[in-house]
């Protein structure tokens, strides 16, 4: 059985599935990985829209991801010597989620965090080693009042201006892994994992 088309409902469904090249192509995005868009300067923190997500094994069957909002912080950088950079983050460890509201309220507590007497972990850069778009990113974690050394390896995700307030910015993703027995939580290892992966998506507005 042959079933026809109305002429003008063919005619539509031959304009919508014209060549692609008839189609106008998606506006580019503003912030690519081109290092020449970075600017010199000191940048802030972009706090809504910067995040460290954080992993642990529970009991062995799940990894298990929480995640953390409200950082602020600095990135000083010069282009022409990127080796030279400073960056800074403080770390507010009461806006710590998971998907358990009891385990929001538990990281609060003395078993980790601990955030009545430490409510920011800081990261602080010493030393960076770069490497075309990637770098590593030597530092000092402080977090409940013990400090240890870490190394960021981090990776330039793009710059450019934002079309929201106009200002230059720069993004950057790093991971590390961390043991959190070196700062004092103990708690339930090895049932939930000692080591913990953190992963920072971090950005960056020029302030001058």
């Amino acid at each position: 059985m042959r079933i026809f088309l109305p002429a003008a409902v063919a005619a539509v469904v031959l304009v919508l599935s014209g060549p692609a090249s008839a189609q106008s192509a998606p506006p580019e995005r503003p912030g690519r990985p081109d290092v020449s868009r970075v600017a010199a300067g000191t940048y802030k923190v972009d706090t809504d829209h910067t995040q460290v997500a954080f992993t642990v094994n529970h009991f062995g069957f799940t990894d298990y991801h929480g995640l953390i909002g409200g950082s602020t912080g600095s990135l000083t950088i010069d282009p022409s010597q990127p080796a030279a950079a400073k960056v800074e983050i403080e770390i507010p460890l009461g806006a710590a989620i998971t998907t358990s509201k009891a385990l929001d309220a538990h990281l609060q507590k003395a078993d980790f965090f601990e955030t009545a007497r430490f409510p920011k972990a800081t990261f602080r850069s010493t030393r960076i080693e770069v490497d075309g778009e990637r770098a590593r990113i030597v530092g000092d974690l402080t977090l409940r009042g013990v400090t240890q050394p870490v190394v960021l390896d981090a990776r330039f995700t793009g710059a450019g201006v934002n079309p929201m307030n106009k200002a230059a910015t720069i993004g950057f993703e790093a991971s590390t892994s961390i043991k959190r027995s070196a700062f004092g939580m103990t708690f339930a290892v090895p049932m939930v994992s000692d080591q913990v992966d953190l992963t920072i998506a971090a950005a960056f507005e020029k302030a001058n």
